[in-house]
């Protein structure tokens, strides 16, 4: 259906909500004769402008001046009988608020669909292989596993009592460039372009020297000093020097 967009309105009841709006009227005491007056006018201006005026504005157009005409007519209201006539304008209200609703949530669902457009997804990765690998039990009979878990609660015990009576003082952390030099230093001592991942940790039970050792060979990875190979899941990791590792071993 072709619809026509002047300025910024678009439909009748676009129109004619501004103007309601202009002229600070209430909703449900509308001043038709006023109302159709502008409206009508700015129907004129549009042929003026040589914009063709579509079917539903010229409807509008025809129910306001109706509703003006009611307006004009004296109302019955003889209260002896019970008999008040409808006010005129009351369906035109009706339509008035159900426009402003669906417009309302018309701009709702513009908005959200603003924001949809900034959100990026993570294409969905095949993970088959790693899904079909059988489930692993442990062998155990009740008591085994009653003992196992007193162990545990004994542990967890003992662990609680030491963080109430010590505090852990946290030593200077190590920073990347100094463990790059440190995983340098490896290569030259061991006289080998291979050493499994385990050799670049300094303190294997600290989770942080693990995470550092292992981020600090994914920046070299990143500048070509070297590469990395895991054959198997949770296997052990292989790290190779590259070519433009003696580059920066001095």
């Amino acid at each position: 259906m072709y619809k026509i967009k002047l300025g910024t309105f678009e439909g009748p009841f676009d129109l004619l909500v501004y103007l309601i709006e202009n002229a600070r009227m209430d909703i449900y005491d509308i001043k038709i004769s006023e109302i159709t007056g502008q409206y009508i006018a700015y129907l004129e201006e549009m042929k003026k402008m040589d914009v063709v005026v579509g079917s539903e504005f010229m409807v509008l157009a025809a129910q306001l001046i109706e509703i003006k005409t009611r307006m004009l007519l004296p109302r019955n209201t003889d209260i002896g009988e019970g008999i008040v006539e409808e006010d005129p304008r009351a369906v035109l209200v009706e339509k008035i608020l159900e426009y402003r609703k669906f417009k309302e949530v018309a701009r709702i669902l513009e908005e959200r669909e603003s924001e949809a457009v900034r959100v990026f997804e993570k294409p969905q990765e095949d993970i088959s292989e790693y899904q079909n690998q059988p489930d692993e039990y442990l062998n155990l009979d009740i008591e085994q596993f009653i003992r196992a878990f007193k162990g545990f609660l004994h542990r967890k015990q003992k662990v609680e009592e030491v963080k109430k009576r010590y505090v852990r003082v946290k030593r200077d952390r190590e920073s990347s460039e100094n463990r790059m030099v440190y995983i340098r230093s490896v290569f030259r001592m061991k006289k080998t372009r291979r050493v499994p991942f385990s050799d670049l940790v300094v303190n294997a039970k600290d989770k942080y020297d693990v995470v550092l050792s292992f981020t600090s060979v994914l920046e070299m990875m990143k500048a070509r000093q070297l590469d990395a190979a895991q054959k198997v899941t949770y296997g052990d990791i292989t790290v190779k020097a590259m070519e433009d590792f003696e580059k920066y071993d001095n």
